[in-house]
């Protein structure tokens, strides 16, 4: 089992409620806990655990003291920014010393930059709260130290928290010992728990708690608690001798490995110390005096325990921390180490080093240099590892690099696409291993953040002796690379493989010679150098054939277990269908035996390339050209050239400091570098069929498909025209008296192949066709062709029309989206509308993911220049920080109109007419968007003379202000942007506050219905009756209704939209809440991967289509300025409620799942949610007949 899980397991047993909330990488303990619960598992007081879900950790925070209170054992599991939410309890909970856990899965800080993996600067926010900080460092710990946190907390009465290294610990799969309850009941002393009981509040002992004092009491009262809290050490140790005792695994406040008389010592936390273990083994091997001390009870922080483990020989200390403060040289580990050597040992030189920041790779090699600094006379007293730092040059130089992992391991890379099922198919994978076998197995498991489509790394260790190496392979026995576009864009990843190793390919070649044309030279050399066995099997063809469509993960596990031999082949494959069976039960019998018979054909459907060896090792390779591809574009900018490539081609740990802005400000547009081409099918335009309604692009979620338009002599003049261009005469009105011509054209390694825009087509104008090389490459030519033609939405007279929007470049392009995502559609078409003065507030959540991950950002610019500007702050105050950015540029825009009205008054006589005119009409419209930007385009023309030449004029103190704040003249078009977990939950109350000003700005919700980025959890979004995270037997609860809220402060635009059901009543939607000179809140409804529709997110439009059509998903507008005419402000765009929603709900496994897990449930709740649909709808024809209101005719 992973880490999480490992905790988590170890918390049921000794908790009696749980009160949690998602964030990434510790919510699958909160799951785990959950799901248990809900099978009935029982606790060690044989009682199934309570479990509720809060809105946010601040109120987990507060809730978790409440119920503590209460009298209640309690644990939460939390990381990153939501462990610092809940700060201002965790003081209160210590000092009152309650025996509450919070288990963490350690992240890094959200600074001007964020990072889902591993840091400890989080951990030491903590610090100054008065809890108990416990470390662990591998799964096995992982359980045995939550135990030891757990149990401390009881039998002292004081607040713990336990961390691990997220991601490195909490998701690396292992063996792991895991007591019973009824061992982990003997070392419980009910006496302690009823002296806990006894300090809860109750009436009949009334005391008070929480009460204000005076400044002459408050000094000397605190010293009670921390007399307590100073004696945890001791109770600590006591714990985990007991631990010991039982279990035969010693756990120390501080562990010691190493030489018994040390000279050099390396102080620790969290996985880190396993890698220095194994230096430290290899030094000591070699002559070396040298150990390490891992940190199991850093708060309190005792110096007795530390010497007692220290050998009295100890010279030199090096402190290595996974924090880096950028407001100190000095990180807390090392201050608390240097504290307790100038009490205790003075004589001791101590020195601190930086390792691991985010997750970044910690190797044995990283440590030897570590040590070897420590030994030399004048150390980098403050140093990092595993960066080349140019700018404060901390960076140490690493030497070697020993291969220290146990002999007779073997080392598997397998190499998968996003939402392929690698990744899950490898857990499966090592737990057989693990369970099969007396062989010991690691799983270690990397992403990016993109939904879909993304580059995921699996690595898989298994062999006869324990492992300890918490580092990713550099050199596998075994290579699985699971799409063949890797070939293509990774022609390095052949380094990772060792002499006569493995290496597996999903790809359609059948001989050496077919797929050496996509291979570099590069590739095929050292694949013949180091005698590399080739395998050849076309996955994604067998999946498709088998109704898998992508999910090729259990046809590359058979030929894994098939090669690698280390389960006899036979059982692996009665292995594999018996994990089939458990983990897609939920999707019904098609599913299972589609992925049967994937399974089943892998064995006789795979090859051996047959290469030759002396002519493959004899071709010549130009290092340098090998990282080039054919879409490296030298007419890129610096920065993309020199940071966004390298990172794009997995090469980031590489680049220095001095490489990346220190503000953290990054240039937009650098998806379009990409060119993943992931896509297994691509749409293919048959002119012949084409109407022109520009649907097709219209749907796409990834801007990847696009109408082109120009004359044929424009068409002409770009070049030779390709053979496959062919077009056809414009019928858009304005564009046929221009003779335009007409082309629809895909970007082949851009599109996702979703099929959305041919599911969409209502003329069969376009065809899935297979992505084959040659015809990517042509469709690739015809693209840039296209693309030179550029975009003509500006001269149609109403460029806000279904059709006439698609002729306006999308701002918003090649996002890291699931493919069909619900979500881009809505925000690309913004970006069409408003794009050039739009100013983004993004919520976190799955829309800063797919727009917005170095190195791929899919905001862009016009050819002006011009285009969205975005900006995150955090999950929770997204609405509060939009706030602040539009009440900034109100105030900045106020002062501008004053200077604007100063000018004409004073310099009116030095103003030519275009000058005085256009600074007038800039006056008169500087509230509209549209027209403050024809002003503010006019005056900048003559402003740039002005500046230029410094004029008389130009010299003037207000003409100057008008020249630096020119960027401003146009209205700036502001959304806060952000799915249901932050609208309707963390952030709602933030919203609520900004939403009941009568500020300018715009909300889009996009309401996928739950977590989705954090993987899938309900929220007040989800519907009665849904099957979620945190809600496996369906959220009982009603769906919270957001626009209804809204609606009832009267002076909101408020509108519900599904683009599938009514593309026209979306585009009036976001024009009315952008005109609208106050607040507007649009929710639109957002299909999601997580849904489960069995027909696939190729069926995204059908589905908001359909939602509508049977009453699941309203559409409607409120337009307070409706009220001022005497109008009904409430409009109901969907007049028919029809059809069978029981079909509908079944058709997604978030509904249909509960039939098989909870039947009778299912039914109950299910009802419900029917019947609370037609009331809504009921009240909603009621807001429309309102008869306060004159009758008016819908425009739609």
């Amino acid at each position: 089992m992973d880490g999480n899980k490992a905790a988590a397991a170890a918390a049921y047993a000794l908790t009696e409620t749980s009160i949690i909330y998602p964030i990434s990488p510790s919510s699958t303990m909160g799951e785990m806990i959950d799901v248990w619960s809900t099978q009935g598992k029982k606790n060690i007081w044989n009682k199934k655990i309570d479990v509720t879900l809060m809105q946010s950790e601040a109120g987990v925070s507060g809730a978790f003291h409440g119920a503590l209170q209460g009298g209640s054992l309690i644990s939460t599991f939390s990381s990153s920014q939501g462990l610092m939410l809940m700060i201002p309890n965790l003081f209160k909970i210590a000092a009152a010393l309650l025996p509450g856990v919070i288990h963490v899965a350690s992240r890094a800080s959200i600074q001007q930059i964020g990072s889902l993996y591993s840091a400890h600067d989080v951990i030491y926010t903590i610090r100054p709260t008065g809890w108990n900080i416990f470390s662990s460092g591998n799964p096995q710990e992982a359980h045995d130290m939550a135990l030891i946190s757990h149990l401390t907390s009881i039998k002292s009465s004081t607040a713990s928290l336990h961390f691990f290294d997220g991601y490195r610990t909490s998701h690396t799969i292992q063996k792991v010992n895991v007591l019973d309850n009824s061992e982990i009941s003997s070392l419980v002393d009910p006496r302690d728990i009823e002296r806990f009981r006894k300090t809860a509040s109750n009436p009949e002992r009334p005391v008070a708690r929480g009460t204000p004092v005076g400044h002459t009491e408050y000094f000397q009262w605190m010293q009670g608690p921390k007399k307590e809290i100073l004696k945890i050490p001791d109770v600590a140790n006591e714990v985990m001798a007991q631990f010991e005792q039982l279990t035969g695994r010693q756990y120390k406040p501080f562990k010691y490995f190493g030489h018994p008389e040390a000279e050099e010592v390396c102080v620790i936390m969290a996985s880190g110390s396993k890698t220095v273990q194994e230096a430290v083994g290899y030094l000591n091997g070699r002559g070396k005096k040298v150990g390490v001390i891992q940190v199991h009870l850093y708060q309190p922080f005792s110096h007795k325990y530390l010497f007692n483990v220290m050998p009295k020989t100890t010279k030199r200390i090096v402190v290595m921390d996974r924090s880096n403060f950028i407001n100190s040289e000095n990180n807390p580990l090392f201050q608390d180490v240097v504290t307790a050597v100038h009490e205790n040992r003075p004589y001791i030189k101590v020195i601190d080093g930086c390792y691991g920041e985010a997750g970044k790779i910690f190797t044995p090699g990283m440590a030897l240099a570590a040590f070897e600094n420590l030994g030399i006379s004048d150390p980098k007293r403050h140093f990092t590892v595993g960066i080349k730092d140019d700018l404060l040059h901390s960076n140490l130089t690493v030497t070697e690099e020993p291969d220290l992992v146990p002999k007779g391991t073997k080392e598997c890379l397998f190499w998968g696409l996003g939402s392929d099922g690698t990744i899950g198919a490898n857990k499966e994978a090592i737990s057989m291993i693990s369970e099969s076998t007396d062989q010991y197995a690691q799983g270690y498991f990397l992403y990016d953040a993109k939904k879909s489509g993304g580059l995921t790394y699996s690595h898989l260790r298994f062999g006869p002796s324990p492992i300890t190496s918490e580092y990713e392979i550099k050199s596998a026995d075994y290579f699985g690379c699971h799409n063949q576009s890797f070939l293509e864009k990774y022609p390095k990843m052949i380094d990772h493989i060792k002499q006569n190793g493995i290496f597996v390919i999903n790809a359609p070649f059948k001989d050496a010679q077919t797929l050496g044309k996509i291979m570099t030279n590069y590739m095929k050399n050292q694949i013949a150098q180091k005698n590399i066995r080739v395998y050849v099997i076309d996955a994604s063809k067998i999946a498709q054939e088998s109704g898998l469509r992508g999910r090729i993960n259990m046809i590359m596990q058979a030929v894994f277990f098939k090669l690698a031999k280390v389960i006899p082949v036979e059982k692996a494959l009665t292995l594999l269908e018996k994990s089939i069976r458990k983990n897609y039960g939920k999707q019904g019998e098609k599913v299972i035996n589609s992925n049967i018979t994937g399974l089943n054909r892998a064995i006789d459907n795979f090859i051996e390339i047959k290469y030759s060896r002396s002519e493959w090792s004899s071709l010549e390779y130009d290092l340098n050209d090998i990282e080039k591809n054919v879409f490296f574009d030298e007419n890129a900018p610096d920065f993309v050239k020199e940071v966004i490539y390298p990172a794009m081609k997995k090469k980031g740990s590489q680049l220095p400091s001095s490489a990346f802005p220190s503000n953290g400000q990054v240039p937009m547009g650098t998806s379009k570098y990409e060119k993943r081409g992931v896509a297994e099918f691509i749409p293919i335009w048959n002119p012949d069929k084409c109407t022109q309604c520009n649907i097709c692009s219209f749907v796409c979620p990834h801007a990847s498909i696009r109408p082109f338009v120009g004359t044929t002599e424009e068409i002409q003049a770009i070049g030779e025209v390709p053979q496959s261009f062919r077009t056809l005469k414009s019928n858009t009105p304005e564009f046929e008296k221009l003779d335009y011509n007409f082309r629809i054209q895909v970007s082949p390694y851009d599109c996702m192949g979703c099929s959305n825009c041919a599911k969409e087509c209502r003329d069969g104008a376009l065809e899935m066709v297979p992505a084959k090389i040659k015809l990517k490459e042509k469709e690739h030519k015809n693209w840039k062709f296209a693309k030179e033609l550029g975009y003509r939405g500006d001269l149609l007279k109403n460029a806000t029309t279904v059709r006439g929007s698609q002729f306006k470049q999308p701002l918003l392009e090649f996002s890291g989206a699931c493919g069909g995502c619900g979500e881009t559609t809505y925000v690309k078409l913004l970006t069409q509308l408003f794009g050039e003065r739009m100013m983004i507030a993004n919520a976190s959540g799955c829309s800063i993911v797919w727009s917005s991950h170095f190195p791929s950002y899919a905001y862009t610019t016009n050819d002006k220049g011009k285009g969205p500007t975005w900006t995150n702050s955090l999950f929770e105050d997204n609405a509060e920080f939009g706030f602040g950015m539009a009440y900034a540029l109100q105030n900045r825009r106020k002062s501008l109109a004053t200077t604007v009205e100063r000018i004409i008054s004073e310099l009116g006589s030095k103003l030519d007419e275009e000058q005085m005119s256009s600074l007038k009409f800039w006056l008169a419209n500087k509230s509209n968007g549209k027209k403050s930007l024809e002003a503010s385009e006019r005056i900048q023309k003559w402003l740039k003379k002005t500046d230029k030449y410094y004029s008389d004029l130009g010299k003037h103190k207000l003409m100057k202000t008008l020249i630096n704040d020119s960027e401003i003249l146009t209205k700036p078009s502001i959304w806060m942007i952000g799915g249901d977990g932050w609208a309707y939950d963390i952030g709602y109350g933030g919203l609520d506050h900004v939403l009941a000003q009568e500020l300018d700005v715009n909300v889009l919700v996009l309401d996928n219905q739950f977590y989705a980025n954090t993987g899938f959890q309900v929220s007040k979004a989800t519907p009665t009756g849904a099957s979620a995270k945190f809600a496996k037997a369906g959220k009982p609860g009603k769906q919270k209704d957001l626009g209804a809220i809204a609606m009832t402060y009267e002076h909101i635009y408020v509108a519900s939209v599904s683009m599938g059901a009514n593309k026209n009543q979306l585009l009036k939607s976001l024009k009315d809440a952008e005109s609208y000179d106050g607040p507007s809140l649009i929710i639109a409804y957002c299909p999601c991967i997580g849904h489960g529709i069995k027909t696939g997110t190729q069926d995204t439009q059908a589905v908001e289509r359909r939602a509508v059509e049977l009453g699941f998903w309203p559409l409607y507008r409120f337009d307070p300025r409706n009220i001022e005419k005497n109008k009904n402000p409430f409009s109901l765009d969907y007049k028919k409620v029809k059809g069978d929603i029981m079909k509908f709900l079944l058709n997604e496994v978030r509904f249909a799942s509960l039939y098989k897990s909870f039947p009778k449930e299912a039914k109950i709740m299910h009802k419900t949610l029917i019947k609370n649909l037609k009331k809504k709808y009921r009240y909603f024809q009621g807001l429309e007949k309102n008869p306060q209101f004159k009758k008016k005719k819908s425009i739609l």
